[in-house]
């Protein structure tokens, strides 16, 4: 039956409270266009990418006229770059600058996996594919990056993270002259999930069928709205099964949206990714959501812990909603996307330590933070470490997307521009951690790599 007031209460959402669908993604798989020669294996990679996706951005309109439901983007992700590369040889900037071409004639806003996975160690193509980032990204519009450096089973390769370190900051060197906008497309991961539609850390892993469409859903707004409405004397149980009801809402709409696209596609419905994952608007913010749950601003003691709340809550209500939750559900708080956040930010009360301590409990891990461009490349190899070692160690997704401001120093601010929003430069430790980052070698995997 059609209920009027669960109509109005989705309008509401939509118009007032900023619930979109953030993307719908289309992950391919490359394997069949692995070739010798280079030049025939990007050749193959842009026909199937085409042929595969060329209905995608209508297909996303033609949803949206329908329900009314905002898609904001619509993004293809592939298999990891590295192993083309590693077939053919020769460079792989051949290949990301196909992966641009191909998002350009067929319209999308991203296209990931620009990528290589070397936890354990490199193969034919790795070391090759993750030098030639910083070119890639500077030579391309719409290719989005991501490494892998660490896994609870592996443990973490600390070769890969200096290597990582110099590859951001080279990076955002190259891209200077766009406010360093490559260093904004490239993540690295520990424990990297395979069906992760956002970017820039998308990528179509190995296990993935050879085409599938995953979905990322998006409503902090919405969480926002409806605990406002609370009582501020209302238990933190009440507050959690408020998020939880409202993220079953959210979900039940990404749902809808996936299996009417997937239909219409023609290819198998993946996962619904029910990330809460902010805009640089005012109210759309997860900074947001931990103040109302009783913070006077996000950053101070507390936060920690009301993150926990959200992003556990979050996860059981999407749960709930669809058979099909995956990619990395749960709360991002990428700093320069976030209202709350950047206000917290040049405020002072939210510092990268006190990030890094949040990461421990939220979907993601170090996102969006632009540093000084003075930073040297062993400390962005340090933070990647830290992040690394908090996800291995937990069992989880964690990430480090950070912006080295070249020619900018703290205070000052980055502006991207679009979702990417902009970023106040944010205070480094100006200790040295080169020693640590220059020895090289593993951190080996802990006990609870042991579980088979």
């Amino acid at each position: 039956m059609i209920n009027m007031k669960d109509i109005m209460e989705t309008i509401t959402m939509i118009q007032d409270e900023h619930l979109d669908i953030r993307t719908i993604t289309m992950g391919i798989s490359l394997i069949d266009c692995c070739d010798s020669d280079i030049d025939k294996s990007c050749q193959k990679v842009y026909d199937k990418i085409y042929r595969l996706t060329k209905d995608l951005v209508k297909t996303g309109e033609d949803i949206e006229k329908k329900y009314g439901i905002p898609i904001v983007n619509k993004r293809i992700s592939v298999t990891p770059i590295s192993i083309l590369a590693g077939v053919s040889g020769g460079d792989p900037v051949k290949y990301a600058k196909t992966l641009d071409r191909v998002a350009k004639d067929v319209g999308v806003n991203f296209i990931g996996g620009y990528s290589a996975l070397v936890h354990k160690g490199f193969s034919a193509g790795d070391r090759e594919l993750i030098e030639s980032i910083p070119r890639a990204l500077a030579e391309t519009d719409f290719v989005c990056s991501s490494v892998n450096v660490g896994s609870t089973k592996a443990g973490i390769n600390m070769d890969a993270v200096k290597l990582m370190g110099e590859v951001v900051k080279e990076t955002a060197e190259l891209t200077k002259d766009r406010q360093c906008i490559g260093a904004a497309k490239l993540v690295v991961f520990c424990n990297a999930p395979e069906d992760n539609p956002f970017m820039a850390g998308a990528f179509h892993g190995v296990g993935e069928p050879d085409c599938v469409l995953n979905v990322g859903v998006s409503g902090p707004g919405v969480v926002r709205s409806a605990l406002s409405k609370m009582p501020k004397d209302a238990s933190l149980n009440e507050v959690a099964d408020l998020i939880k009801k409202t993220a079953f809402k959210i979900t039940r709409m990404g749902q809808l949206v996936g299996a009417e696209a997937s239909a219409r596609l023609g290819v198998p419905f993946g996962i619904i990714d029910l990330s809460l994952a902010p805009t640089p608007a005012v109210g759309d913010s997860v900074a947001y959501i931990l103040e109302e749950i009783g913070l006077e601003q996000c950053g101070t003691h507390g936060t920690t812990a009301a993150l926990a709340i959200l992003n556990d809550a979050v996860k059981k209500g999407g749960v709930m909603a669809s058979s099909n939750v995956g990619g990395l559900s749960g709360a991002f708080i990428p700093v320069s996307e976030d209202a709350g956040m950047i206000e917290a930010a040049k405020a002072g009360t939210l510092t990268i330590e006190k990030l890094e301590a949040m990461t421990a409990v939220c979907s993601v891990g170090l996102d969006m933070i632009v540093l000084p461009g003075e930073t040297p490349a062993e400390t962005i190899a340090a933070i990647i470490a830290d992040e690394a070692a908090i996800g291995m160690v937990n069992s989880k997704t964690t990430a480090v997307r950070v912006i080295p401001a070249i020619g900018y120093k703290q205070g000052e601010i980055l502006d991207f521009g679009g979702l990417l929003g902009s970023g106040p430069i944010m205070a480094v430790n100006n200790k040295s951690s080169a020693v640590m980052i220059n020895r090289g070698g593993k951190i080996p995997a802990p006990m609870q790599s042991l579980k088979n």
